[in-house]
Formats: C-alpha cells, structure tokens, sequence
C-alpha cells in the first residue's frame, strides 16, 4: 500500500491520508517487525502556535505525539531555555523593552555574523519579561495572534510539562533536547552539555530508557556525551556544509562525509540515531520536484542507525513545487503525498511542524 502512495506522492498526484492515529512511546527498531514510525513535534506544534512555548509542546503531546523536539540555548547565569537560536530578536518581543536597547550586538555565531539579541546576555530573570512571538509571520500569519501570550520556557519547564500531561493522557512522553552551537557556548565558557547532564541526573533521566534523546550537528560533543550519559544520542546532517566543531579544528570533513558508508559506521560507535535533513534522503529535481530517493536509510540501517530526518512542514513555501495547491506560500499543499514518500523510504521516525498531520499519514 504505502509502495503505491509513494508512486503517487512522486508523480504529484494529490492523497488525502486516511484516518487513525498510531502513536509509540519508543523509537522503532529498524527491522522488520518494526514498529510505525515515531513522529516528533518540531518545537512543539509550530504550524498552530509559536515555537518553543509550552504551548506548543502542550499542543504537539495533546494532537497524539509522544515526543517534542527542544532546542536548548543557555542564559547567562547558566539556565538552559528553550530557543531554536541564541539570538532572540525575530522570536521575542525583545525589541519592544527600551530597557534592552544596548544590549543588541553583532556576534560571529559558527562563522555567521548576526546581529541581534543573544540569550547569553540574559539571566534567565531578564528572559522572563519578555514574550514569544511567532518566527515567520509571513508563512504563519494566524499565529500572530497568540504574540506576546507566553514567556521563554526553560528546559526543566518543558520536562515538568512532559511529565504533568504524561500521567494526565496515560502515555510515556518525552523530549529531544538539541544542543545548539555547542563549539561557540565552550567558546565564551558558557558550555551547554554539563548543564544538560545536570537537568538529567536530577530529573532522574540519565538512564537507559528513560524518554530521553540528545542531538547535535556537532560531532565531539556526541562522542564526550556517549561516554556521560545512557540516553540514546542523534547525529543531525544537513545537505550542505559541515559541523561546527570540525570547521573550528581545522578537519576538512562534511556533513556529506559523514553520511557515507564509512562515516555511517563511525556514527554508530558513539550515536544510535541519524537525524538527516530531508533533502538527503529524496532530494529535489533542478525543476524543485520532489526527486527520487537516494540509499541512505539503507545504508544507515545497515550501520545499525535508525533514521529520523526533518523537517515535515504542510505550507507550499516549505513543499516540492509538484506538490504546492498554489502560488500562496502560507496555504497548505499536498503535504500527504510528501510524508508518504518519505515513509515508504523506511524512516524510523520524522520531525513534523504540524504533528497532527504527520500522525495521520503514519497511520493511513
């Protein structure tokens, strides 16, 4: 059945998924008697609320995922929050508070100038009187109306919310911690990772099953955590570039390295996750269409590597052009034809913007 969906999704022919939500408290093995794949709510439900808040968490677990995507960046008193980046000014009201006026900088953030605001100026007090916003109003125009409702969450918030609405829904929830620009925080001595292994050890989720899944786009910090905690771990790739930590030693290795074979094989020793970008598994025709898949989830699955790559969005600004319902880059396409596609590649998980749609195609 789902052979044939992804026959359509790449001939472009619209698919509406049928109903019934699966949803798993673990990730799937990658063998055959695997189960549906696990979707993850990209920071939360962004497609309905502004990232990063409670809210959107609170959303995602409630649509019927069991886990949510956190990224962490640290304030300057060494509180983790949850921010998709350091800089603060496109997703908070930050600019709105005189207060904070000479506070906007321009930093060099792993070989990119931005200029902004950066949490690590803040202490976490600070943080707390500022609101969320929505990050691309454009794309998202309906959540603008949620601006200003929520403040910046911490990580250990996320973790209380996750555990309240586990036992309030009857289901294992959990959370996949990101640690963002890990090379640049040790840079300026303001180091992410102690700070997560502490939340861990005393939250009581350093230990082997707890619903708990670390990721990076770096690859040293992954190598030290696989030695400081008994989590499983997730290496992130993208199409393009290289991580931070081996631009910064000087190692002439990408990220399309590291999805080789051999690169493969050497993420398996230290991560039992990849978290490859979309793109590295159906790449894009030059036309934009969606393209036909490469073998990287069966190259990974024979590293023993499960696969669970991002980021599933439904607005056409985000889809294959054969895919679009329009020229309206904010109206939703045939997001369907695209994660069914993907699923039928093998996948053992997906992040997902809108996790309620994603949970319907896994359990068409």
């Amino acid at each position: 059945m789902r052979r044939r969906l992804a026959a359509l999704a790449l001939s472009g022919l619209f698919l509406v998924g049928a109903a019934g939500v699966t949803s798993a408290s673990q990730a799937a093995p990658a063998d055959k008697e695997r189960a549906e794949p696990v979707v993850v709510g990209h920071r939360g439900a962004p497609g309905y609320r502004p990232e990063h808040t409670l809210a959107s968490y609170e959303l995602a677990y409630r649509q019927g995922a069991d886990w949510v995507d956190v990224d962490l960046v640290p304030t300057k008193d060494g509180q983790l929050v949850a921010r998709h980046e350091n800089e603060i000014g496109g997703t908070t009201d930050v600019a709105a508070h005189p207060e904070f006026a000479n506070r906007k900088t321009t930093k060099v953030i792993d070989g990119v100038a931005l200029t902004g605001w950066f949490t690590e100026d803040f202490t976490l007090a600070e943080l707390k009187t500022l609101r969320a916003t929505e990050r691309i109003p454009d794309i998202r125009p309906d959540n603008k109306i949620y601006n200003g409702r929520w403040q910046i969450a911490t990580y250990q918030e996320v973790l209380d919310l996750t555990r309240r609405l586990g036992r309030e829904l009857h289901r294992t929830l959990g959370t996949y911690p990101e640690i963002k620009h890990s090379t640049y925080f040790a840079s300026i001595g303001n180091p992410t990772e102690p700070k997560l292994v502490d939340l861990l050890n005393r939250n009581g989720l350093n230990k082997r099953n707890a619903p708990v899944i670390i990721q990076s786009f770096e690859v040293a910090n992954l190598k030290a955590l696989s030695r400081q905690v008994k989590v499983p771990l997730v290496q992130l790739t993208s199409a393009s570039g290289a991580p931070a930590d081996f631009v910064a030693s000087g190692d002439k290795r990408t990220y399309a390295d590291l999805v080789t074979p051999a690169g493969l094989k050497e993420i398996s020793t230290y991560a039992d996750y990849l978290g490859p970008e979309k793109a590295q598994i159906i790449p894009r025709t030059a036309a934009g269409a969606l393209g036909t898949p490469t073998s990287l989830v069966k190259d990974a699955h024979d590293a023993g590597l499960k696969v669970v790559p991002y980021t599933f969005r439904n607005e056409n600004s985000f889809l294959p052009v054969n895919l679009r319902s329009s020229a309206d880059p904010s109206a939703w396409g045939n997001a369907f034809a695209e994660l069914d596609a993907f699923l039928a590649t093998g996948i053992d998980g997906l992040f997902a913007d809108q996790p309620d749609t994603a949970l319907v195609a896994v359990g068409s």
